[in-house]
């Protein structure tokens, strides 16, 4: 068994960004990933999450109890037979896997001189998206925005060493962002789509139900929108499915997935002025490689 501790020390962020970009290229088409179940457990959700590449003979699957928080495990298992090869503690991989597919769609979509990130959550994702980013862009400022004002202080105490990092309002955030990471548990959106200023990028990240959203319908009908995979965004992803529902946006709009994005099989940003936004719910096979390079 690999404990939090293990993959914290034994799970490379380039590398995973890497191997995220290979594996959307090249696996995506081929790997069988069923949709997420679901379950309702006292007090909150479990969610189950397999993917099985028949080409590699690798199957794993993760499980994820939402309850006060949230507490994911994974298992590699031998296709063979079923039974269980590696049981990895996954808050960690499953922090990194989604921070690191942001920073690929982030590398595909945002401007190449984009130089401010700004940041919505002080928690483990907001954490792991300040760790990631960064590293497919030379950001020179970060802007936090969070609900709790000590927390802001807290996490910009803790984190900014080195950074020109600095508390926010959401209208700040929002309007003076390049790249804008939303990492919270927020049903509702977090600013005013009128905010954001041409040619910003987004990684809509928190919300993964029908009924919750962080971003508005203006911000999906002023944006171009990309997603880690079109079944799961328009089964769970509320920041899209709201601006559906209020006639503010088709699903036909949708411009690509991430195998169709990293694939060059359609265009990512075209202009120096269009927004972009890439909403995931998080994948399967992300989880898939990330336990693969902790072999």
């Amino acid at each position: 068994m690999l404990t939090e501790a293990d993959v914290r020390r034994r799970l490379d962020a380039a590398a995973l960004i890497g191997g995220l970009e290979s594996a959307f290229r090249e696996r995506y088409l081929t790997v069988q990933i069923p949709a997420r179940t679901h379950i309702a457990i006292e007090g909150g959700v479990l969610l189950t999450m397999p993917c099985y590449d028949p080409a590699s003979h690798v199957l794993g699957m993760k499980l994820v109890a939402v309850r006060n928080g949230v507490h994911a495990t994974y298992l590699l298992m031998d296709p063979a037979n079923g039974r269980p090869k590696l049981t990895i503690e996954a808050n960690w991989l499953t922090d990194l896997r989604t921070a690191c597919t942001s920073a690929l769609a982030t590398k595909y979509l945002s401007r190449s001189d984009a130089r401010t990130l700004g940041i919505f959550g002080t928690g483990r994702q907001a954490r792991a998206h300040l760790a990631v980013v960064p590293l497919v862009r030379n950001f020179e400022r970060v802007l936090i925005c969070g609900r709790d004002p000590k927390r802001v202080h807290l996490f910009i105490a803790e984190f900014g060493t080195g950074l020109d990092m600095h508390p926010a309002t959401a209208e700040q955030c929002a309007g003076q962002s390049d790249v804008i990471c939303t990492c919270t548990a927020s049903a509702t959106p977090l600013f005013e789509g009128t905010a954001l200023r041409p040619g910003t990028h987004l990684n809509l990240v928190g919300a993964f139900q029908p009924s919750a959203r962080e971003v508005d319908s203006i911000t999906i009908q002023r944006a171009r929108v990309f997603v880690e995979s079109y079944e799961a965004i328009l089964a769970e992803a509320g920041d899209v499915l709201m601006a559906i529902k209020e006639g503010a946006f088709k699903p036909e709009d949708l411009i690509a997935d991430l195998h169709e994005l990293v694939s060059l099989k359609k265009p990512g940003r075209e202009s120096e002025r269009e927004i972009t936004v890439f909403k995931s719910v998080g994948c399967a096979l992300e989880d898939l490689v990330a336990a693969e390079l902790l072999l």
